[in-house]
């Protein structure tokens, strides 16, 4: 009689066996589902524009509509793509996706700021969700380094230009080119180019068009920086290439 209850025992650690065994599998499957998912994305979108993201997605719904036609690079300014450079990630050209100097300065520094690369904001704009969260952070960690393997240092520029926020409702340089200064993309100025690369952090709260005397400062900032890696060879990368 006193050796049914280690029978009972047995079976149930079998079970609880059996059952993590099984549970791990299918995670494991849902695991390289998902990585297939994110790796084929990655891969059509090298090529293929993305046509929406899902926080443009959101604010379509909100907003009931945006401003936003897609432009190619070459239609693009080319000192539009360096003052987003210089303002969001100077050493993008010799970096893989990370930036460490940058994050070790943070580190050291002991400063709140984030140290987000230009490929890693496309990243979280186009494949994952704008809110802050360890989990989403983990995604753009792991996503990050494929983006840089599979897409051109151009492409992700180019990616980045048209999915950016200039303003409430107006998405991409295109349309926030027409509706600060009423120009097309490759008309713009350096000090209208280095406008608008100034609003990018806080999109709802500046403004290109009316600029503050922080704005204004900080525009003068980013026009000498797109000046500055222009000679030095830090906008190689993405330049247009000679005809």
């Amino acid at each position: 009689m006193a050796k049914k209850p280690k029978r009972k025992k047995s079976a149930t650690r079998r079970l609880v066996a059996t059952s993590l065994r099984l549970t791990w599998r299918w995670l494991r499957r849902l695991l390289l589902a998902f990585a297939a998912v994110v790796f084929a994305l990655v891969v059509l979108f090298a090529f293929v524009n993305p046509p929406t993201t899902l926080y443009m997605a959101s604010e379509k719904a909100r907003l009931d509509g945006l401003k936003h036609d897609w432009t190619d690079l070459d239609a693009i300014a080319p000192v539009m793509a360096r003052s987003v450079v210089a303002a969001e990630d100077a050493n993008f050209c010799t970096h893989w996706g990370f930036d460490m100097t940058a994050i070790r300065q943070v580190i050291e520094s002991g400063e709140s700021r984030g140290a987000s690369t230009l490929t890693q904001q496309v990243v979280k704009n186009v494949y994952l969700w704008p809110a802050r969260s360890w989990a989403r952070k983990a995604l753009e960690a792991l996503i990050t380094p494929v983006v840089e393997l599979v897409w051109s240092k151009r492409r992700i520029v180019e990616v980045y230009l048209n999915v950016a926020e200039f303003d409430e409702g107006v998405f991409g340089v295109s349309a926030a080119a027409q509706h600060y200064f009423g120009i097309p993309p490759d008309r713009l100025s350096a000090d209208q180019a280095a406008r608008l690369a100034a609003v990018l952090p806080d999109p709802k709260g500046r403004s290109a068009s009316r600029p503050s005397q922080f704005v204004q400062g900080r525009a003068a900032a980013i026009r000498d920086g797109a000046a500055t890696i222009l000679l030095d060879g830090r906008a190689a990368c993405f330049s247009q290439p000679a005809p």
